[in-house]
């Protein structure tokens, strides 16, 4: 909604008033809590208020007649605002849009109490009011959006050599290493959201049979013209018979991976899948600024990516992708929206060797951003979910419906 303002009162010795608003939701006992606040406007007894976007449950707990009292202020330096005054208003109220019914008398009850002539300390007029109802992450998932997960795997040379114990890819008969730890973890939570179960697994900066040549983009499969692997199972097989057919080697890319799911993404922008990119690595990064180019041309698309940091290694370059603190940008391009989740993966060993608890504390934490993720690209683009289809009912039962 958006709000301005007539006539305030003149509250600054020198110039005018420097107004702002705040609002408040009642409460059920009587009493009030603050909402929201305006931006100050200088110098004004007029101003224009920028509009503002608040939930209708912090306006007024979703009950549309319960009181909205706003109080508006004179801001001045020192932070002892001057009072203006006051006036009520309700969601209802609110509903019925610019009209004559929205257009508010600001009241300074002190004033009116001291001075007969007293009428008011201007008017306060609602100039634009519109509701929309916020879609959730798993409306989208009962519309039918697939998620389609990817997972991408290091085999560079500092994992160190798969046949000795002190490698990130060593393969001990009796535990997992953290590759498949961090691959199990995130993927069996993810596959539930892909109807075929079926994940393109992806491995980079190894040497490959029968030439060695470095490629990073090969299928753990070694099948080029369908790299799909049947469930998490499946890709932890390929994964370990790969680790007996390449060579790790280098240099760590990532831009070539996040370009290849990016395509697949960029041939389905009608909201009805989504991309996951699993990423584990075991750290520094040699190809930043393509990567970097990547993720801002990913951020237009339907795909999030998720970074697992394996090992001791300084993981600073995945920190600076994560976008949290400064969002990622390419040739002075910013990304457009966040899609970038990094997480080490050391910091989620249990010390009591409690695997089970430490992969679910990771899956729940490198997951937390992909349905907000999600959300913000269905909005850029506006697409509302499909309607849900209606619940299952198993062949031969009728649904008895209660008259």
């Amino acid at each position: 909604m958006q709000f301005c303002a007539n006539k305030l009162d003149k509250k600054d010795f020198f110039g005018k008033s420097d107004p702002f608003m705040v609002f408040y939701r009642s409460n059920e006992d009587g009493t009030f809590t603050i909402c929201h606040k305006t931006e100050v406007v200088k110098n004004t007894l007029n101003p224009v208020w920028q509009s503002f976007t608040i939930p209708v449950r912090a306006l007024c707990n979703g009950d549309f007649d319960r009181t909205i009292k706003v109080e508006v202020y004179d801001w001045d330096r020192d932070g002892s605002h001057d009072f203006i005054g006051e006036f009520t208003t309700s969601y209802r109220e609110l509903a019925r849009g610019q009209s004559q019914f929205n257009v508010y008398e600001v009241v300074n009850i002190k004033k009116k109490m001291k001075k007969k002539k007293y009428v008011n300390s201007g008017t306060v007029t609602l100039l634009s009011f519109s509701v929309e109802s916020e879609c959730t992450f798993l409306d989208y998932i009962k519309g039918g959006t697939q998620i389609n997960f990817t997972v991408a795997i290091d085999f560079t040379a500092s994992n160190g050599n798969p046949s000795q114990s002190t490698s990130l890819h060593y393969m001990n008969p009796y535990q997992m290493n953290a590759y498949a730890m961090a691959l199990k973890a995130v993927g069996e939570i993810i596959q539930d959201y892909d109807s075929d179960k079926m994940f393109p697994a992806l491995g980079f900066g190894a040497k490959l049979p029968p030439d060695g040549r470095v490629s990073h983009e090969f299928p753990l499969n070694g099948n080029m013209e369908n790299p799909y692997c049947n469930g998490i199972e499946g890709i932890l097989e390929a994964y370990h018979q790969s680790l007996k057919t390449v060579q790790l080697y280098g240099p760590t890319n990532f831009a070539p991976i996040v370009n290849h799911v990016a395509r697949y993404a960029a041939a389905v922008q009608d909201g009805s899948q989504y991309f996951v990119l699993l990423i584990i690595t075991d750290g520094v990064i040699s190809d930043m600024a393509q990567t970097k180019e990547a993720i801002v041309n990913g951020a237009k698309l339907p795909m999030s990516i998720i970074i697992v940091g394996v090992g001791q290694a300084e993981f600073d370059a995945m920190v600076e992708l994560d976008g949290d603190d400064i969002r990622i940008s390419s040739r002075g391009k910013l990304a457009e929206r966040d899609i970038v989740q990094f997480v080490p993966f050391r910091d989620y060993m249990d010390r009591t060797g409690n695997h089970v608890l430490s992969m679910a504390r990771l899956a729940k934490d490198v997951l937390a951003e992909i349905p907000d993720q999600f959300i913000s690209y269905m909005k850029s683009r506006g697409i509302k979910p499909n309607p849900s289809p209606p619940p299952y009912t198993p062949p031969g039962h009728t649904q008895h419906t209660q008259i």
